[in-house]
């Protein structure tokens, strides 16, 4: 989101100074391990539709002006039962923004995708413009724009504490090399954000996860892109996992819990061994669902979500300081937003507002509810 911010500001003729505690594209947060699915018919909420609408429209952009293949439309299936949440939910995001969309039954599934074992009771929603965007080059071609339109990148600086003055016209941040004063200042902290934000007492939990690279025991012919899409799958246990296609002529195939198995942690109490359980337990569903694909893992490695409790981002102004936006909280499902954040977030810089639906995302909707100081009670909103 800091890259892609620096870049939408660097292109209004901003002055951007960038500070990332880090090396560019590092493996160290959660913009990592090649692969992030992008999809529209969003079951999280129809909310979030026109932000991904836009994002395609602006990776695209991105795309041409990097001259790099950064987004790639597989097609997406969502898969389970009729009623279940990821089904249901998806088919009423796509109903309610009229994206085209499939719902298909087992058979037409079995068909149509032959490395999958639907159950007869599992269905999908299947729409053609689902893919994956390539995370670390798009990082990096979010970074290297900025940096040609004259964006001062500056990498191994953690910014420690930041200040902002009250009347909204001036901002602090402080490495360990010193002091930067500017205008403006955006705040996109991934997993560091519960220690930057301190002030604002956002309920943010950071979470372990981990990404699987298997090897399909027949070969990777079946799950060459023109042959298979990104799939989210919920199960009867209501364990979402999800996979890809093998990624720019890979051998390998990339899979993942969806949430399942996630350990509070910190950015500095990781664990980033993974360890033979966890690689069975993965196994185990896509033995029954994808069973070409429970092959050997060849590798894992471990990112970080940083959850809010409704699982909604945190992106706005500062409540407290005009001079300041965040973006936080992005929850495990926030990278395909990538290229429209970094809009809201310079829209915000520069203008105090944005046009974009971005009310959900308010930090407010964490505030403590008002209580009568005698009784204990909520107040309403007339005080009573």
């Amino acid at each position: 989101m800091g890259s892609a911010a620096a870049y939408a500001l660097s292109l209004r003729g901003k002055r951007v100074l960038g500070l990332e505690q880090f090396s560019p594209a590092h493996a160290l947060g959660s913009s990592h391990g090649e692969s992030r699915i992008i999809r529209q018919a969003y079951f999280e909420d129809p909310a979030y539709v026109p932000l991904v609408l836009r994002a395609y429209e602006l990776w695209e952009g991105l795309e041409r002006e990097a001259g790099d293949d950064l987004l790639s439309l597989t097609g997406g299936l969502m898969l389970g039962s009729e009623s279940g949440e990821l089904v249901a939910r998806s088919v009423r995001s796509a109903r309610s923004h009229d994206l085209p969309h499939e719902v298909l039954d087992h058979r037409e599934l079995r068909r149509r995708f032959p490395a999958l074992a639907p159950a007869p009771h599992t269905v999908a929603l299947y729409e053609r413009r689902a893919g994956f965007v390539r995370p670390e080059r798009s990082v990096m071609a979010h970074l290297s724009r900025a940096s040609e339109l004259g964006a001062d990148l500056r990498f191994e600086e953690p910014v420690t504490r930041w200040e902002a003055a009250p009347s909204g016209d001036r901002v602090e941040v402080e490495p360990p090399k010193g002091t930067y004063e500017a205008e403006r200042l955006v705040i996109c902290a991934g997993a560091w954000a519960p220690e930057l934000l301190t002030d604002l007492g956002l309920p943010l939990e950071v979470e372990r996860q981990v990404m699987y690279w298997f090897e399909p025991g027949g070969g990777v012919e079946p799950f060459l892109p023109e042959r298979f899409p990104i799939f989210i799958w919920e199960p009867d246990d209501g364990n979402m996992f999800y996979a890809f296609p093998a990624v720019d002529g890979g051998e390998t195939v990339k899979a993942a819990f969806y949430r399942a198995g996630g350990v509070p942690c910190t950015p500095r109490t990781i664990d980033r061994e993974v360890r033979e359980g966890e690689i069975s337990r993965l196994r185990g569903y896509l033995s029954e669902h994808v069973p070409a694909l429970a092959g050997r893992c060849v590798d894992a490695r471990a990112c970080m979500y940083t959850n809010t409790p409704d699982l909604d981002f945190v992106l706005a102004p500062h409540p407290e300081f005009e001079a300041v936006a965040v973006a936080a909280g992005f929850s495990g499902h926030g990278y395909k937003f990538c290229t429209v954040v970094g809009e809201i977030l310079a829209d915000l810089a520069t203008e105090g507002s944005t046009e974009h639906p971005i009310g959900l995302f308010s930090p407010a909707r964490f505030a403590p509810e008002p209580r009568d100081a005698a009784t204990g009670n909520v107040r309403d909103a007339t005080g009573g």
